[in-house]
């Protein structure tokens, strides 16, 4: 409550009302013989160029006598904003309360904001990113928190970035909690390392390791996507206790199988290189990620003990397709009817050559009987 404008005293909290502004001052009328004197000094706890910015011509205003020299009064605005606001920011700064702030100044290293009070973000604490320059946030309404108030040292800092990092994690949480194994989701390509690439997927990051790819093997994850990437993946797992989430890009495309009837049919010759053997037969690759089975029985047309003693793995051999089945993924193959076929060409081409021949000698015997009976 403010005290008697008859008991004036430094210190005293009066009301008055503005009855001019000047440009370096504001006269005030608080029911003493003499008008009160408001310096632009004492106008704001900012900086003031004009006290229009800051007062009107009638205003009702509640002042603090600064001093009181003979028919001299001085007020001031500021002492009584600056009270108020630090009672408001330590409630703020104890409820760890978001609020908003205009930024009234650009200053080596940071801003200078109005909170009643002359409020600083230093510049690390603006963005969540590097700002090379601070000039296009003069005037500018920023969402803060206090994260230093002393008002012993009239020292109050704060913070944005701390804001966007607040909702960033609370997004990020909300993201966890809703992605499920299986998720199908869109993302960006954030970042590539040796052992995979880092994806958005909506304001958090996953990893897509370099065995998630591709269906086939990778050696470098640059290969296959880069940064800027807008992609599909498929969610592998998420633990929420260290925010990780595992995803997988070759689960969103089309598998090696995939229309693999359509390209190989039963009866084709197929090239393919030797992969690995086992005791009942071989595997051969005959497109990328793509294996078929010598059963050890279609290895040779003798009989054989092992694979072994036939073939070896990094082999490139000839096998036709015995079978093809898309949905189980198996290829059963034959380089024991590539030799029977290739053997059953050979006698079909003896007995060509033979019944040729025959046909050939028949004339010639013919020939001479003609002339014989002449």
């Amino acid at each position: 409550m403010a005290e008697s404008n008859n008991e004036l005293q430094v210190g005293s909290t009066v009301t008055g009302t503005v009855v001019k502004v000047d440009e370096k001052q504001v006269l005030v009328d608080i029911g003493q013989k003499s008008e009160g004197i408001i310096p632009i000094s004492e106008l704001s706890n900012l900086h003031v160029e004009n006290p229009n910015d800051v007062v009107k011509d009638g205003e009702e205003l509640t002042l603090k006598v600064k001093k009181v020299e003979d028919e001299e009064i001085i007020l001031s605005k500021k002492m009584v904003d600056a009270e108020k606001a630090w009672e408001e920011l330590q409630e703020k700064y104890d409820n760890n309360e978001t609020f908003v702030t205009e930024v009234k100044e650009v200053v080596k290293g940071g801003l200078v904001v109005d909170v009643g009070l002359r409020g600083f973000i230093p510049a690390s604490l603006v963005e969540t990113y590097f700002v090379e320059d601070f000039s296009d946030y003069k005037n500018k309404s920023l969402e803060v928190k206090i994260v230093d108030l002393d008002k012993e040292q009239n020292r109050i800092i704060l913070s944005h970035r701390a804001v966007i990092e607040e909702e960033q994690s609370k997004k990020k949480a909300e993201i966890l909690e809703s992605l499920e194994p299986g998720h199908v989701v869109e993302g960006t390509v954030q970042r590539i390392t040796d052992f995979g690439a880092f994806v958005d997927i909506g304001g958090v990051d996953g990893l897509v390791h370099i065995s998630e790819l591709a269906h086939t093997h990778v050696d470098k994850v640059s290969d296959v996507l880069s940064e800027g990437d807008k992609i599909k993946v498929e969610v592998l797992s998420v633990d929420l206790d260290n925010d990780r989430i595992s995803l997988s890009y070759k689960n969103t495309l089309p598998g090696p199988w995939s229309g693999i009837e359509e390209r190989i049919k039963e009866g084709d010759k197929v090239k393919g290189i030797v992969k690995r053997l086992v005791n009942f037969g071989a595997f051969v690759e005959i497109e990328d990620g793509v294996e078929g089975l010598v059963h050890i029985s279609q290895i040779a047309n003798r009989h054989i003990g092992t694979p072994e003693e036939v073939l070896e793995v990094g082999q490139e051999i000839t096998a036709k397709v015995l079978s093809v089945d898309e949905g189980e993924q198996r290829i059963s193959l034959s380089i024991k009817e590539i030799e029977l076929d290739k053997e059953k060409g050979e006698i079909e081409q003896y007995e060509r050559e033979e019944e040729s021949s025959s046909f050939q000698l028949g004339d010639m015997i013919g020939d001479k009987l003609d002339e014989y009976k002449q």
